[in-house]
């Protein structure tokens, strides 16, 4: 597509927002933000349907920036995205074009940090709100008015929210909003269950799309661990002991925690430095060198410091913390695995962060396998190894140059050459534990599944998410079910409470990859160890053929036909 002359001088939109726009550096609109930009500031409700890494945030942001009215301390704009990271992403953006709108204000809404301040913030006149929709919805419980002064409504990733179960609480947002409103929708896919939203909230809808080839990295292996928050920096010394990295760059989010990583790594004997904004540039490069010659193995860098980061040698890329969106994923994982070599990518995902995985695997197009914390055998035999790997090249000719050290030492103390040699090991090592017994005390407390006290998800428990036993104290796997209403079928997954699935994660899944209507999908069973869903009987078996390769929460939905001998 030809660009625009005049680049975004030519979109027509308001000088501080287009000042802030040429002081980031940017000089050339992108497809969609050419297309879309003229499109919203004229007041159409639109479609666009782009993928992630487009532009399509500039596309809406700058856009209704220029319509906000910063004398109005009020709510004018709401943004949905489907996860915390991204509303994180987009509301950083906000900020950054609206740094040349005195009293322009933004807020992220999004779960798990207390909600007063978010409400607090909202009523003291934000007028941009970024929010996910689960924890939107709880502020409206608080507040049903909270939202009726919004007057421009993004959908972000629409697609994403519908595969995470968030169909009702769309329902409940549109019903909060004022009825007058221009509403603008993004999605990388246009789905029946995202065209009957379309036909049902938006007004005659300008269609804007950008055509974007799916996001791979086939040359790097891919794996994630599921951590505590507070427990991230054992999790990486632990994984460092078993993998066998060349370079490695760790990826982190706040400057304080590139110093932090690094000091462990530096306390644990590892070569390795700090990469962020503070960091001068002369310094920024003495850094680099250091990690292409070999003088250091491991860098802890944010995103904004990795920008050019190109050393051959790196195998190894750990994003420590997530990502905010798979664009940053991808640019991240890029930096092992090039010209033609393989590589190694290694992703730490909070039980908050699932969300977040799962898009990032939907848009790369490839599944990010678990992996489990490295037990302490494990553990003791990478030690092991290494110091197998170390002591070897000198024992060649060890004798002929120390062979008469050692009787004198030997001589000396009153000892056996075994002895010496241990004692030179115990040395050596540094303390280390050598022992399966010591190994097994230090080994950090990471889960492999589960939320743990203080991060549990997003949403408070609802009806059908509680725990296995009913009121009774019954099993809930031993009662039986509901009768069925005519004309439906009864089907089983082997996904439930224990794989951290709930009935709108399975309604969401459904509606987006079978293609239905909210009302053909009767009552949603979720059990411990499995879950319970009513479809149409007719078509059910072309229906189950189409979601075969559906997938919730990571894992394969795999559907069939429940028997109830």
């Amino acid at each position: 597509m030809t660009q625009v002359i005049g680049g975004f001088a030519a979109l027509e939109l308001h000088p501080n927002i287009l000042a802030a726009v040429i002081a980031t550096g940017y000089e050339e609109p992108s497809a969609i933000q050419t297309l879309s930009i003229p499109v919203i500031l004229a007041g159409h409700d639109m479609i666009g349907q782009a993928q992630t890494g487009t532009g399509k945030t500039a596309a809406f942001a700058l856009p209704i920036l220029s319509r906000i009215d910063p004398a109005k301390r009020q709510p004018q704009a709401l943004i949905l995205a489907p996860t915390r990271e991204l509303a994180l992403q987009v509301a950083s953006a906000f900020e950054t074009y609206a740094k040349q709108m005195p009293g322009v204000s933004v807020i992220a809404v999004y779960g798990g940090a207390p909600m007063g301040p978010q409400l607090k913030a909202i009523r003291n006149g934000a007028q941009i709100i970024v929010a996910t929709p689960g924890r939107l919805v709880d502020h409206l419980r608080r507040d049903e008015k909270v939202l009726s002064t919004v007057c421009h409504l993004v959908l972000d990733e629409a697609d994403e929210m519908l595969k995470l179960g968030f169909m009702d609480d769309l329902e409940v947002i549109f019903k909060g909003l004022p009825a007058e409103r221009q509403t603008v929708l993004f999605s990388a896919t246009l789905p029946h269950s995202i065209r009957s939203i379309a036909e049902k909230h938006l007004r005659d809808p300008k269609h804007v799309k950008v055509e974007t080839k799916t996001q791979t990295v086939t040359a790097i292996e891919q794996a994630h661990l599921l951590v505590h928050a507070d427990q991230k920096v054992s999790a990486v010394l632990r994984l460092l002991e078993v993998e066998e990295f060349d370079a490695l760059i760790a990826f982190v989010r706040t400057k304080q925690a590139t110093l932090d990583l690094a000091a462990a790594l530096e306390a644990k004997g590892y070569k390795a430095a700090a990469l962020n904004g503070d960091i001068a540039q002369n310094q920024r490069e003495r850094v680099i060198e250091s990690l292409k010659d070999g003088r250091l193995d491991i860098v802890v860098a944010t995103d904004v410091a990795a920008r050019g980061l190109d050393v051959p040698r790196i195998t190894h890329v750990m994003n420590v913390d997530m990502p905010y969106d798979p664009e940053s994923y991808v640019h991240r994982i890029g930096r092992t695995g090039r010209a033609g070599r393989t590589g190694r990518a290694l992703l730490l995902v909070t039980p908050r962060e699932r969300r977040m995985l799962q898009v990032i695997e939907r848009v790369t197009g490839q599944k990010v396998a678990e992996v489990r914390l490295p037990d302490a055998a494990a553990v003791l035999t990478a030690r092991i190894k290494k110091l197998t790997n170390a002591l070897a090249p000198l024992v060649g000719d060890a004798e002929t140059t120390h062979g008469e050290l050692l009787d004198r030492l030997t001589a000396d103390i009153g000892c056996t050459p075994r002895a010496l040699a241990a004692a030179l090991l115990r040395k050596a090592t540094n303390g280390q534990a050598l022992t399966l017994a010591e190994v097994e005390r230090e080994q950090p407390l990471v889960p492999n599944g589960g939320a743990p006290r203080g991060e549990r998800s997003e949403r408070p428990e609802r009806s059908g998410e509680r725990s296995e036993r009913s009121e009774r104290g019954e099993p809930r796997e031993r009662r039986a079910p509901v009768p069925l209403a005519d004309g439906r079928a009864r089907c089983r997954t082997a996904l439930g409470l224990r794989d951290g699935i709930a009935a709108k994660n399975l309604l969401g899944a459904i509606l987006n990859e079978g293609g239905l209507v909210r009302e053909a999908i009767g009552r949603i069973q979720v059990r411990e160890s499995f879950s319970l869903v009513e479809l149409p009987e007719d078509g059910l078996e072309r229906l189950l053929t189409k979601l075969k390769d559906t997938r919730v929460a990571g894992k394969q939905l795999k559907l069939r036909r429940y028997r109830e001998d």
